[in-house]
């Protein structure tokens, strides 16, 4: 993953190139079927225009995301490459629909095209062009972990199935006389339509935030649990997402009772330290959860919780675990996992279930949500 920097000028740059290409074309098509009189040929024209558009709101997008935090906005402004992702899967959609639009009107006021060897030569180059495009688009910015680019590139690609099926229905007009171009250029709309509307559900879904990468989620725990050997666990690791790549978040480790403050202090920032380092995650915040050591008695009473939750199927975890036996108080948190069923009707059966394995006991049990793996 480049650096920031790097990352900026390789968007920018291959941005740049589809604004060129996409230009050419968007010319190129427009006289071959102003002087064909083919209506997928114009449409798909205005697909380059529009496509050249998305480049111009990356480049744009991508310019505003570096923008320095401010007191108004402290986080940064990484979030902007996700609304110029959105902008483009709405352009996506709008094309798609208008192409439909025009396509019916075709259908229903039909005009007899008139196809040269010379423009249907142009197309079919214009397909190999898109292609390659696309795959470009969607290579780097898969590299760069740069949505707009990745959803230049699947419509580069779909516009590529435009441009060959108007040399097919070129070719079919050719050879049969049939104008089937309208009818095409139709069905193609549709594919255009349903490319749209998923980039709009996956741009969406990023803005209103995923879970946690699982490869990432356990490669931070095991940072954290290998910075000293008697941490005991890493939980509720929770990442908010700032931009590609700008992770803000926290975690909770396990450690025995009887480190002091000062240990503690020492290790949690070496854990910060050591996850930026490996991982570009900023932790602003490492809770504790105190484990009883040496404590035969806590320790009977948490076999007795984990084994009451290995009877129920929804709940995946227990963690946190502390067991006060002189002054009787037990808590821990409990992780049920989300698409339960009586979610939370499964949480009150199982702590009722622990306050009557231990009567007098004055038990705490924090539900958690199933954030990471």
């Amino acid at each position: 993953m480049p650096k920031n920097g790097k990352r900026e000028s390789t968007i920018v740059r291959t941005s740049i190139v589809g604004i060129l290409v996409n230009v050419a074309l968007a010319a190129v098509k427009a006289a071959v079927g102003l002087m064909s009189n083919s209506i997928a040929v114009v449409l798909d024209s205005l697909n380059n225009v529009s496509d050249a558009l998305s480049s111009v709101i990356t480049i744009v997008g991508t310019k505003l995301a570096l923008k320095p935090a401010t007191k108004k906005h402290p986080f940064g402004h990484g979030r902007t490459e996700y609304l110029s992702a959105l902008i483009i899967a709405v352009i996506v959609l709008y094309a798609g629909m208008t192409s439909a639009v025009e396509s019916v009107k075709k259908i229903i006021n039909p005009t007899e095209p008139s196809y040269s060897a010379a423009g249907i030569s142009f197309i079919a180059v214009a397909v190999a062009v898109k292609i390659a495009l696309g795959l470009y688009f969607k290579s780097v910015g898969k590299s760069v972990r740069s949505n707009s680019l990745v959803a230049s590139g699947q419509d580069a690609l779909m516009d590529s199935v435009v441009s060959a099926s108007t040399v097919a229905a070129a070719l079919v007009f050719k050879c049969t006389g049939f104008r089937l171009e309208a009818w095409l250029a139709l069905v193609i709309s549709a594919l255009i339509i349903k490319s749209g509307l998923a980039l709009v559900a996956e741009t969406v879904s990023q803005i209103l935030g995923e879970r946690i990468d699982p490869e990432l989620s356990r490669g931070i725990k095991e940072t954290v649990c290998g910075v000293d050997g008697d941490i005991l666990g890493a939980y509720d690791l929770v990442l908010n997402n700032y931009g590609p790549d700008r992770f803000l978040g926290s975690v909770h480790i396990e450690v025995p009772s009887d480190w002091t403050a000062e240990k503690i202090d020492i290790v949690t920032r070496r854990i910060q330290d050591e996850v930026f380092r490996k991982h570009s995650v900023v932790l602003g915040g490492v809770g504790i959860y105190s484990v009883n050591s040496g404590n035969s008695s806590s320790s009977a009473i948490r076999a007795a919780v984990e084994k009451a939750a290995e009877t129920y199927p929804e709940i995946l975890q227990t963690h946190g675990f502390f067991a006060d036996v002189q002054n009787r108080r037990i808590s821990f948190d409990v992780v049920v996992a989300f698409g339960t069923d009586g979610r939370r009707d499964a949480y009150e059966r199982f702590c009722r279930q622990i306050r009557n394995l231990f009567p007098g006991y004055e038990v705490s049990i924090h539900l958690d949500a199933d954030m990471s793996d």
